[in-house]
C-alpha cells in the first residue's frame, strides 16, 4: 500500500496536480485521474516485467599481446532494444586469433555465436524468451548514408569494423557485462566466447530450434563471408568459371556459394592435398595443387587457362597472405572480377599491368551481408541439403581449449572449429 501511494505522489509531482483533491472535483479532473491510473498501470507492468538479477557467467577475456584466459563475469539484464542471450556455441576464426594478439585489451573474445534468448528489453519487438538465434555483427542503424543506400554491412554508426573495434552505438552498454567490477568491451559488439552476452536486437536472427547451435554459429561470419562474396559481391552467374585460392573455412563456403549459384567450373587452388580433397566434397569441379615457391601462381594460371580458355570469370583470394593480394588478378580473364575476401590490410606492391584490361578488384566486408535476408537464405539451403554446415565443423572444443583450437586452425588441421558452452 505504501508503494502504491508513493506512485501517486510521483505522478502528482510530474503533472503538478493533487490527486486527493481531484477525486472530488468535476469530470475533467476525473479524466486526468483516469490518465494517471493508466500511467500507473504501465509503470507497475513495466517494473514487474524487468529483471534486476545479474547472472554469473564465464568468458574468454583477451588481456593483450596474445594473453587470454577464461574468467568470471557478471551479466546484467537487457534494457530497451537489447537482448540477453545464453551462448551455446561460438565459432573460431582467424580474426579471433588476430584480435587477441593485436587489439587493445581487455575485451571478450568471439564474433560467431548462436544461443537462446534469456531475456529481452522493453523495446524488443521480434524476440521472446526461449527463441533460438544466430548473432551477427552487421547491425544496421537504418538511418546513415550507407544504410539508406543498401550497404548495411558498412553502417557508419554501428559497424565495429568501421569504428576499428572501438565502442559504438551498435554495442550494448559496457556495464551490461562486468569483469572485475568494470564494464568490458565485447569483440565485434558481440563477445560470443562467453556463457552469456547482451546485444542489440538487430544483432540477432531468429532460427528454428532444429538447427544445431554449432552449425548455426558459424553462419555468423565464416559462412556468411564466403557465400555472401559470391551472391552479393561478385553476383556469380550461372555457367561461369570461378577460381578459389585457399580452401580453408571461407574458401569452402565460396565453393558452396558458387555451386548454389550454378557456376559451371569451380576451380580450387591450394598447397594442401588434404584441403583440396575436402574442396571437392564441397563442390569444386577442378583441383590445382600449387607450391609456396610459386608466389606468382604461374602453374595455376596455366592450368586455369587450359580449363577455361581465357582465364576465370571470377577469382577469390582466401589465404590472408599479403604476397597473394594481387593473385586473383592474375587468374581472371579480361573484364573478369577479382575478389579479395581474406581481409589483407598490409601495404603491398602491385603491378598495374595486372588490371589490364577492364578487370575489377573488390574488397568486400562480410560478403556485403544483409543478415536479415542472407541468414534465412543460408539456413534454407542448409535444410534443403544444398549447403553443408555440419560437415564444415572439424572439431568441437570446450572453452579451456582455445589455445589448442588456435593451433589446429593455424596449422590447417581443421576447416572450422567451434567452442561449445
Amino acid at each position: 500500500m505504501h508503494s502504491f501511494c508513493h506512485f501517486w505522489i510521483i505522478l502528482d509531482y510530474l503533472t503538478g496536480t493533487n490527486t486527493s483533491q481531484e477525486i472530488h472535483q468535476n469530470n475533467s479532473s476525473v479524466h486526468l485521474l483516469d490518465q494517471k491510473q493508466n500511467i500507473l498501470q504501465f509503470i507497475l507492468y513495466f517494473s514487474s516485467s524487468m529483471s534486476t538479477t545479474n547472472i554469473s557467467g564465464k568468458a574468454i577475456i583477451a588481456h593483450g599481446s596474445g594473453v587470454y584466459s577464461l574468467e568470471n563475469i557478471d551479466v546484467f539484464p537487457p534494457q530497451h532494444d537489447e537482448v540477453l542471450v545464453q551462448i551455446k556455441a561460438s565459432g573460431i576464426c582467424h580474426t579471433d586469433y588476430d584480435s587477441v594478439n593485436h587489439w587493445p585489451a581487455p575485451f571478450i573474445v568471439g564474433h560467431e555465436g548462436a544461443g537462446i534468448v534469456i531475456e529481452t528489453g522493453a523495446a524488443v519487438q521480434h524476440l521472446q524468451k526461449g527463441d533460438h538465434v544466430i548473432l551477427n555483427w552487421a547491425i544496421p542503424c537504418g538511418e546513415c548514408f550507407q544504410c539508406k543506400n543498401g550497404q548495411t554491412n558498412i553502417c557508419e554508426r554501428n559497424s565495429p569494423v568501421i569504428h576499428h573495434g572501438k565502442y559504438n552505438s551498435g554495442h550494448a552498454p559496457l556495464e551490461r557485462t562486468l569483469f572485475q567490477n568494470k564494464g568490458i568491451l565485447r569483440s565485434f559488439n558481440l563477445g560470443t566466447m562467453s556463457t552469456h552476452t547482451v546485444v542489440k536486437e538487430a544483432a540477432t536472427i531468429k532460427i528454428n530450434p532444429d538447427v544445431p547451435f554449432a552449425s548455426a554459429c558459424i553462419v555468423g561470419c565464416g559462412v556468411m563471408t564466403g557465400v555472401g562474396s559470391v551472391w552479393n559481391t561478385a553476383k556469380v552467374k550461372e555457367g561461369s568459371s570461378v577460381a578459389v585460392l585457399g580452401t580453408g573455412g571461407v574458401g569452402l563456403n565460396i565453393i558452396q556459394g558458387a555451386k548454389i549459384a550454378k557456376a559451371g567450373k569451380i576451380i580450387a587452388i591450394d598447397i594442401s592435398e588434404k584441403r583440396l580433397q575436402l574442396a571437392a566434397q564441397f563442390g569444386a569441379t577442378h583441383l590445382i595443387k600449387v607450391s609456396s615457391s610459386d608466389p606468382k601462381l604461374k602453374v595455376a594460371k596455366e592450368e586455369i587457362w587450359k580449363i577455361t580458355g581465357r582465364g576465370a570469370d571470377y577469382a577469390f583470394e582466401c589465404t590472408g597472405i599479403p604476397q597473394l593480394g594481387d593473385a586473383p588478378l592474375r587468374l581472371i580473364r579480361n573484364a573478369g572480377m577479382a575478389v579479395q575476401v581474406s581481409g589483407i590490410e598490409q601495404e603491398i606492391n602491385i603491378d598495374m599491368n595486372l588490371f589490364e584490361w577492364d578487370k575489377i578488384y573488390l574488397n568486400p566486408l562480410y560478403g556485403k551481408s544483409n543478415p536479415a535476408n542472407d541468414f534465412p537464405r543460408i539456413i534454407r539451403h542448409y535444410k534443403a541439403k544444398e549447403l553443408m554446415l555440419d560437415e564444415l565443423i572439424s572439431k568441437i572444443y570446450n572453452p579451456e581449449e582455445l589455445s589448442i583450437a588456435f593451433d589446429d586452425m593455424l596449422n590447417g588441421r581443421i576447416a572450422k572449429g567451434v567452442i561449445q558452452f
